[in-house]
């Protein structure tokens, strides 16, 4: 039986090439020349010296050695940070609550028109078109 504190040997090909030590002198040699290591780069460089690794593989062992993934943006968002739902009107709400981004949109119609009374003055009018 075997003890759970028995050390777990490193797991090495039959040619002797340990896939994950290679990853890790690649993106070691990544960082000192000031580039990110990337999984997509790293998988690219290892196929053309003829190691074969997955892209999954090679994001646990940077994960391993503190690399974190990229923060994603949230859906839509603009790369300068502006969010893009303010920018675009949206459906209204079923739940009759106004969200922040269509107060920030009726703001700027409002501005647009000149006040809030011209701008209830207009609503009514396209209300009027729509019966």
């Amino acid at each position: 039986m075997v003890d759970k504190k028995q050390v777990v040997e490193k797991k090495v090909a039959k040619d002797g090439l340990n896939k994950s030590e290679e990853i890790r002198k690649l993106a070691k040699l990544m960082k000192e020349r000031g580039e990110k290591p990337r999984p997509v780069v790293i998988v690219a460089t290892l196929k053309k010296q003829g190691i074969d690794v997955s892209s999954p593989q090679v994001s646990m062992v940077l994960k391993r050695m503190g690399f974190r993934p990229r923060k994603r943006r949230k859906n839509g968002a603009a790369k300068s940070g502006v969010r893009a739902a303010a920018t675009r009107p949206s459906a209204p709400s079923r739940s009759g609550n106004i969200s922040v981004d269509e107060l920030l949109t009726a703001k700027r119609v409002v501005a647009q028109l000149g006040g809030t009374d011209r701008a209830l003055a207009a609503i009514a009018a396209l209300k009027r078109f729509e019966s």
